[in-house]
């Protein structure tokens, strides 16, 4: 029970209840531990809980008609995932998978209504939530429907660099390993394509590939090349920071 409380008053969207308030949420919750690629649910599971990732991390998408993953979002630590639940009852939309094993705190939606029903700052955060999620798929469309197979892998890096990214001697490491299938994924291409572009911007001295990672070589000339503004990365965290996060 413990273990659960900390992880609840760790995420941004509870510090604000007093400890009898989270322990009698957590007395209400579930924590399930997943291995690496284990499905958390599928679209045809009852859309009766939120989830909080306690560790690992997950990728939530859907399938084509073809059968290939359409990544929707990747979960991180402190950020809740199945949000749709507290305003929706029936069956989830989408697939949940785990990347690396995952540690996951199941909310009973009635528990999460509840809250917001009595605590506005917890209303708040769900609908900010929700809001930074559909912008974020919006803004993958809009990449989709309007920039080449080269722009939109440059546009994710960008976007992953300021999430991800630690400064080092030789450029900014994204601290997050994905596949070529991951990134081809994420912006409607294929492993092959990826495979080409990250080729060619390596050979163009803009970035690295070492065992899996990337090293974006040269942020200025990368975000230049499409028109954008170079990323602010995160701040490394400081001894005493909260671990989890909200979104």
């Amino acid at each position: 029970m413990e273990e659960k409380f900390w992880y609840l008053k760790q995420c941004d969207l509870f510090s604000r209840l007093t400890p009898e308030q989270v322990e009698a949420v957590e007395a209400r919750c579930r924590v399930r531990t997943f291995n690496r690629g284990s499905l958390i649910y599928l679209p045809s599971d009852q859309n009766d809980a939120v989830l909080l990732l306690a560790s690992g991390r997950v990728k939530i998408y859907h399938l084509t008609a073809e059968g290939k993953q359409a990544l929707l979002a990747l979960i991180d630590p402190g950020e809740l995932f199945g949000e749709l639940a507290v305003f929706a009852a029936g069956q989830r939309d989408e697939f949940a998978e785990t990347m690396e094993k995952s540690v996951a705190i199941l909310i009973p939606r009635d528990v999460l209504q509840e809250l917001m029903d009595q605590h506005a700052n917890v209303a708040v955060g769900i609908t900010r939530l929700m809001g930074l999620r559909r912008q974020r798929v919006e803004q993958r469309l809009k990449s989709l429907l309007f920039r080449s197979n080269r722009e939109r892998l440059v546009h994710l890096l960008l976007e992953l660099a300021g999430r991800y990214g630690r400064q080092t001697t030789d450029g900014v490491q994204l601290t997050i390993k994905l596949s070529h299938q991951d990134l081809a994924s994420i912006i409607g291409s294929t492993r092959e394509t990826v495979t080409v572009v990250l080729g060619e911007l390596q050979a163009e001295g803009m970035l690295l590939i070492r065992r899996r990672q990337i090293i974006l070589a040269s942020l200025d000339r990368l975000a230049t090349t499409v028109n954008e503004r170079v990323p602010v990365l995160p701040q490394p965290a400081r001894p005493g920071d909260p671990v989890l996060r909200q979104a």
